[in-house]
């Protein structure tokens, strides 16, 4: 019976050793998990106030216009600036509009395009400013197959 006793001891030893060893894996497991999740220990942090200042440009120069150019989207300062402005840069840059030259029917065609299919709300009364704005400043320009160079400083080859 002393050697029944001593194998159900030692079984129940080795039950213990396995729920130890299963308790850790799943404590390993979560803390992987964990770190994998957030790698900064954020939720052991304590909560420190982190001011962060962002320079916020003054009312005037938000709209500042130099040299005929608006400076926080480039476009040239005409009439019809502001519409456009508030219009087509709430989607995308103002270079994807300065770098498409096109005339008045593509400008539309664009629009349209706009429209239906990147969710462009009705423009009203603002499309024709938009457009003459974009046909007087923005037209389309011949260049060949390229641009000629302008500005070139050539050096001369060695022999």
């Amino acid at each position: 019976m002393e050697e029944h006793d001593k194998f159900k001891s030692q079984i129940k030893s080795i039950y213990r050793l396995l729920a130890t060893l299963m308790v850790l894996f799943g404590i390993t497991a979560l803390a992987i998990v964990y770190l994998v999740s957030d790698p900064t220990l954020s939720f052991f942090k304590k909560d420190t106030a982190v001011e962060e200042y962002t320079e916020v440009p003054a009312e005037d120069d938000f709209d500042k216009i130099e040299n005929g150019i608006h400076l926080r989207t480039g476009f040239k300062d005409a009439e019809g600036l502001m519409t456009v402005v508030n219009n087509c840069t709430n989607c995308h840059s103002a270079q994807l509009v300065i770098q498409n030259r096109m005339n008045e029917e593509r400008w539309k065609a664009t629009i349209r395009w706009m429209q239906e299919t990147q969710n462009l709300w009705d423009l009203g009364k603002n499309e024709e400013i938009i457009v003459n704005y974009l046909v007087t400043n923005y037209p389309p320009q011949k260049k060949g197959r390229r641009e000629i160079l302008q500005n070139i400083s050539w050096y001369e080859l060695k022999d």
